[in-house]
Formats: structure tokens, C-alpha cells, sequence
């Protein structure tokens, strides 16, 4: 159980973060990331995380233990509140 858990957290953190690199990346736009903000950074770099999130899913056996859903939810919903709050490089409002 403590495995499906942590498995569906990190899926949902990881193909949260990884969809807004990604599609950065194909809509050739700048957006920061640790190793620069460059198109071609952003759409590998949202691409692994789109993987590894999969593939974290994949193992999080979802489907036996259903309360692994809501640690995918809580996942994916504290990477948005990241982003849309203070983000990985401050805010810039």
C-alpha cells in the first residue's frame, strides 16, 4: 500500500510538471527549468518527466488499491498549486 502511494504521488507530480515543459517545448516558447530555458531543454526535459511519471503509474498497482488515485490527485494538484504560486524561480508578477 505504502508503495502504490508513493508511486501515485510521484506519477502525478511528475506528469503535472512534466505537461507545461512539454508543451513549451513544441510551442517553441522559453520557460524556466534548471538547465535553461531553452525549447529543446523544455520539451526533453517534459518528455522524461511524461515517462518516468507513466512508468511510475504503471507500478503503482492503481487498480488494487484504489486510494492510490488519490495520491495521484494530491500529486498533480500540489504541482499546480506550485506553479501557479510562487514556482520554481519566484514569482514574477
Amino acid at each position: 500500500m505504502i508503495q502504490t502511494l508513493v508511486l501515485g504521488l510521484a506519477g502525478g507530480v511528475l506528469v503535472a510538471n512534466g505537461i507545461p515543459h512539454f508543451v513549451k517545448g513544441i510551442t517553441k516558447e522559453h520557460f524556466p527549468t534548471p538547465f535553461g530555458g531553452s525549447p529543446v531543454v523544455n520539451l526533453v526535459g517534459g518528455w522524461v518527466m511524461l515517462v518516468g511519471g507513466g512508468a511510475s503509474l504503471g507500478f503503482a498497482d492503481l487498480g488494487g488499491q484504489p486510494v492510490g488515485w488519490v495520491a495521484v490527485a494530491v500529486g498533480a494538484l500540489c504541482m499546480g498549486l506550485f506553479h501557479a504560486s510562487i514556482g520554481a524561480f519566484g514569482r514574477r508578477d
